[in-house]
């Protein structure tokens, strides 16, 4: 088996920097791939089928975008691509040199890229599963609905929680658009394989199985992020249903004293209770009495429970 050769790589494999139109238009020419009709569309031609992919990639702490274009020809790939250095495909040339026969065709180049970008796009989806088991006790707390000093757990004290968890499920999501454009571009790969390039085929039909398994992946993340999610808000509406059910019952426990209170503020000429030896007494005793009836209604009924 022959070893690694960057000029046979070069014969079948050209970069195109999406940032740099002199050097991309000259690029056009020279090898006859028209990506401004292309655009951002599966797309063919000719020469070339054009193949978009949209990848997420981790940068530390942050997850950025990127929009990889493949022109798939006969003997030729080009890849339309961002100029700053795309470390994706590093893993991608690592690859061809262990397997030097992917470099001897244009579609053996893509089969690698394809799974370099599968893989930065498991990574992603790793990264995003390690944020929602961090927030694991965060959760529990939220569900248990106190802090461990014993205070109230509010919508203000989640609103971090609830935040990161939506930047999880925004980098979930786009994950699975990426799984999405990376099977397509893989099978359509697959289909426009030549018949002799068997053992080709065969690593194809794996890299598909890896990327539908990768896709599987993100869509649980998905459902659990979405679980987590409504876990918060169930429990947080249920607090908020139980402070609105406090309220409820002081304002009926106080509404008849209140109306009693009032009134006695009326201005009348005549208020024979004043004259009375136990008329304050009285009075309190029967506002004491407004205030426990609905509050004994209200424990028959079982609603401080």
């Amino acid at each position: 088996m022959k070893g690694y050769d960057p000029d046979v790589l070069g014969r079948h494999w050209v970069r195109a920097p999406a940032d740099d139109p002199g050097t991309l238009a000259e690029i056009g020419r020279a090898a006859g791939a028209d990506f401004a009709a292309a655009a951002d569309r599966v797309w063919e031609s000719d020469e070339y089928v054009y193949l978009p992919v949209v990848v997420n990639l981790r940068d530390g702490e942050l997850v950025r975008r990127a929009t990889v274009v493949f022109a798939l020809g006969a003997d030729l790939l080009v890849t339309l691509q961002p100029t700053a250095h795309f470390t994706p495909f590093d893993k991608a040339l690592a690859r061809m040199r262990r397997t030097p026969y992917l470099v001897e065709s244009a579609h053996g180049v893509m089969y690698a890229l394809l799974y370099a970008l599968n893989e930065a796009s498991e990574r992603v989806i790793d990264y995003a599963s390690d944020a929602l088991e961090a927030m694991n006790d965060e959760i529990a707390t939220a569900a248990n609905g106190y802090t461990d000093n014993g205070r109230e757990i509010g919508v203000g004290d989640m609103q971090d929680t609830i935040g990161r968890m939506n930047r999880a499920e925004e980098i979930v999501s786009r994950s699975q658009e990426t799984q999405l454009m990376l099977a397509r571009a893989a099978r359509r790969l697959r289909a426009d394989l030549p018949m002799d390039q068997v053992r080709l085929a065969g690593l194809l039909d794996i890299l598909v199985a890896d990327i539908d398994g990768v896709k599987e992946h993100a869509s649980y993340e998905h459902d659990k992020v979405r679980y987590l999610q409504q876990s918060i808000m169930t429990s947080l509406d249920v607090k908020q249903n139980q402070i609105v059910k406090v309220f409820t019952i002081i304002t009926a426990v106080f509404l008849p004293p209140t109306l009693i209170a009032t009134f006695y503020g009326m201005n009348f000429t005549v208020m024979p209770e004043l004259a009375w030896e136990h008329g304050f007494l009285t009075t309190t005793l029967l506002t004491l009495v407004a205030a426990l009836i609905p509050l004994w209604y209200i424990r028959r009924k079982g609603w401080l429970r």
